[in-house]
């Protein structure tokens, strides 16, 4: 028996096996539209076996964008594209998810193959915005420090957001609090010093975080799950720790959160960070263990065998899977097969099962 390929329930909604493709950039929008790259992209992930497939960050307004190539969902003319991607999801038994996000301090640059050089308003790009007046790098203009006003707009953007996302088709939401963008800058201390409410201590620092989802689940249902993704270590002493990110999913059980996404880093550029194989499982298993509540692993799995002993030992409920995915689509399929699962294929390919 495989624990990677039981089914998992949570809501209304059930997963068919434990691997999710985690949400990754593709830079490939014009104007936020989603085109047949992220059809492809998506729905390949979607044939190959993914239990759940979590579209890429996706902006809930313009300036919320890390780069003008970034998929975004802040307007209504975004959804027809978008439903016809969780159309083919559906129809490969697969469960259509989509991250939301906004990019915050390290938002307006050019993407990652044109340089990831900042953009102002003379070339194309916008005023960032942060919890507080901190650039990501030091040798850059700081971002604006959001008021009362701007954090109210960004709630309500996120509000608008999960109404097109379900308009959209989508059966699952993951809020983007990780990886130093605008979540994350008002989690960690490292880029949060603000004096207010939102500010200084854990729980003003947590108060975004939570306002945002009180309102999601004003308009997503009962019956679908939320999950959150975090950084669960800033990497850094002073930063969010393992032990702020139990203390968070504690909160959590009372919010209408389903699951943890537990990566970690990303909201300062000179953390030490020691990737290795699995090296965020940590992360994943002690939220789990002494918290109760369900986690998804990430980072560097890239065997079954690996995978397998993350479920079967209780780690994690989920492993989300990156950059093998890229690597391979049909990771799912392939892993079935090492591990001895007699694992549905599309009927179109069914003749190379054996």
């Amino acid at each position: 028996m495989s624990h990677l390929f039981t089914p998992f329930k949570i809501r209304d909604i059930e997963f068919k096996n434990r691997i999710v493709l985690s949400p990754m950039c593709e830079y490939s929008s014009e104007d936020g539209f989603a085109n047949d790259w992220h059809l492809v992209h998506l729905g390949s992930r979607a044939v190959g076996g993914a239990a759940l497939i979590i579209a890429e960050a996706t902006a809930v307004s313009p300036d919320g964008r890390i780069t003008p190539d970034d998929l975004g969902i802040w307007k209504d003319e975004h959804i027809e594209p978008l439903k016809r991607i969780t159309d083919f999801l559906k129809m490969q038994n697969t469960i259509a998810g989509i991250q939301l996000a906004h990019a915050g301090r390290k938002a307006s640059r050019t993407s990652p193959w044109k340089g990831s050089t900042r953009l102002n308003n003379s070339n194309g790009g916008w005023q960032n915005v942060a919890p507080s007046a901190i650039p990501f790098f030091a040798q850059e203009e700081p971002p604006a420090e959001l008021d009362e006003e701007g954090i109210d707009k960004i709630i309500a953007d996120f509000r608008s957001a999960t109404k097109r996302a379900l308009e959209a088709g989508f059966q699952l939401i993951e809020i983007h609090a990780a990886h130093g963008y605008l979540v994350n800058e008002f989690l960690s201390p490292l880029a949060n010093k603000r004096t207010d409410k939102y500010g200084d201590s854990f729980e003003n620092r947590t108060r975004f975080l939570l306002e945002i989802i009180s309102a999601v689940r004003e308009i997503w249902p009962e019956g679908l799950p939320l999950f959150v993704r975090i950084s669960a270590s800033d990497w850094k002493e002073g930063g969010w720790d393992i032990e702020d990110s139990i203390s968070l999913a504690e909160i959590f059980k009372n919010k209408g959160v389903d699951l943890i996404d537990c990566s970690s880093g990303g909201v300062i550029p000179d953390a030490v960070i020691p990737a290795g194989p699995g090296y965020q499982v940590p992360f994943a298993e002690t939220i789990r263990k002494r918290t109760g509540f369900a986690t998804g692993a990430v980072g560097i799995i890239v065997t079954a065998t690996q995978a397998e002993e993350i479920i079967s030992s209780g780690k994690a409920d989920f492993v989300i899977l990156a950059r093998e995915m890229l690597r391979d689509p049909y990771f799912p399929l392939h892993a079935a097969r090492e591990l001895g699962f007699d694992m549905k294929w599309p009927v179109q390919y069914e003749r190379a099962k054996r």
